[in-house]
């Protein structure tokens, strides 16, 4: 009888070695493609009707903000595409005009978008715009972006009120990108 099991045992070793051994296939990883989505705020702008006012001038606000991220080594080798993404809202009585331009590392304009916006009441302006995909803008704007200039025009007076209570004007913008990790 223990010869039997000693057979049996050997025989059933033999057959699971047999029927579960592949041959392995390490350069599967070659294969993989790791592609997430990555998404982030950009800028976002806040200004009372007050500061338009007190301004006295029509160009009532320049900034421009450092923004180094697009440039990072790894960010700019492995991003394909993106969408940029904009929302203007105007509650102040003034009718503005804001304007959006990546500057490269010597302050020099890759690419511009101006909105133009009624006094209040008004809908809020959106806009999207896309990046390295066949229909949309050069992928190299956002890969060379290391600063954001943020520029709002009064195209109305400095003496106006909204009747609308805390009267502002607000920029919102965020980024959506894919980017091969492998």
């Amino acid at each position: 009888m223990k010869i039997f099991s000693k057979i049996f045992l050997g025989v059933t070793f033999a057959l699971i070695l047999i029927a579960c051994s592949d041959e392995q296939d390490f350069n599967q990883i070659d294969d993989l493609n790791i592609i997430p989505t990555a998404e982030a705020s950009l800028v976002f702008v806040e200004i009372p009707e007050d500061f338009i006012n007190d301004s006295g001038v029509p160009d009532f606000y320049t900034q421009t903000f450092n923004f180094g991220a697009f440039e990072e080594q790894f960010f700019a080798e492995n991003v394909l595409d993106g969408v940029i993404s904009y929302e203007v809202e105007n509650t102040t009585s003034k009718p503005l005009d804001v304007t959006i331009e990546f500057l490269d590392a010597a302050g020099n304009v890759l690419d511009t978008e101006r909105f133009t916006i009624d006094e209040a009441p008004t809908a809020v302006l959106q806009r999207e715009i896309t990046y390295g995909t066949p229909t949309g803008r050069d992928i190299s704007i956002i890969t060379s972006t290391s600063a954001i200039r943020l520029t709002g025009i009064n195209l109305g007076d400095n003496t106006s009120v909204s009747g609308i209570p805390e009267p502002v004007v607000l920029l919102r913008s965020s980024a959506m990108f894919r980017i091969r990790l492998k």
